[in-house]
């Protein structure tokens, strides 16, 4: 054991679980939770607890929500533009771009990329659920669909697939424009790198 305390070891190993922690920072985390007080440390344990138990997918866009029955804050908004649907790789890229104040449409989280390295096909993401709202009423007033996906090798292979499948339902395709780096990801471009890929979509086939 590196501690005097077995909890506070336990506490490091579960901090340095999380992604983008390692040892020293978990280390840093556990000990500020330590000088915290009683009533801090309560309400922070409950609002991870709340959160695991509260949140839940959407049932139209698939991003995460908490409210169980009916769809999440931006498909049940009246302000969005009906006709436009973003796909993005994680419930992380849609907050991305509403940080840019640009993007009015609606949205469809995939929650992951094809990854055959990786044991992730079509059938582990929410394309079948992409489809299926499609065919509904409210789907019926979609447009164009935008793909917004990572440009890594697994997010090419990801729109490639989708091309294939959604084309042939008459859809207008598009992807965003080339301003994002290779190999980036989108929950760490700059808001205004993100509008000018959206605004320079290019319409796929």
């Amino acid at each position: 054991m590196r501690y005097t305390s077995q909890a506070i070891e336990v506490l490091v190993e579960e901090f340095a679980k999380l992604p983008g922690v390692g040892k020293k920072t978990a280390q840093r985390l556990a000990l500020h939770i330590l000088r915290e007080k009683q009533e801090d440390v309560e309400r922070f344990a409950k609002a991870l607890l709340d959160a695991k138990e509260k949140v839940v997918y959407c049932v139209e866009c698939q991003n995460m929500t908490d409210n169980t029955a009916n769809p999440c804050v931006i498909c049940e908004s009246p302000k969005r533009n009906r006709s436009l649907v973003c796909v993005v790789e994680s419930p992380s890229d849609v907050i991305a771009f509403e940080k840019t104040n640009q993007y009015s449409g609606l949205y469809h989280v995939l929650h992951g990329v094809i990854s055959p390295l990786d044991g992730i096909g079509p059938d582990d993401l929410k394309i079948k659920e992409l489809i299926m709202r499609l065919s509904t009423e409210k789907g019926q007033q979609v447009k164009e669909i935008i793909l917004a996906l990572n440009p890594t090798v697994e997010g090419e292979t990801t729109v490639l697939y989708l091309t294939k499948l959604l084309k042939p339902l008459g859809l207008k395709l598009s992807r965003i424009a080339r301003g994002i780096p290779i190999g980036s990801e989108l929950e760490y471009t700059d808001e205004a790198t993100l509008t000018r890929a959206l605004e320079g979509r290019a319409e796929i086939g």
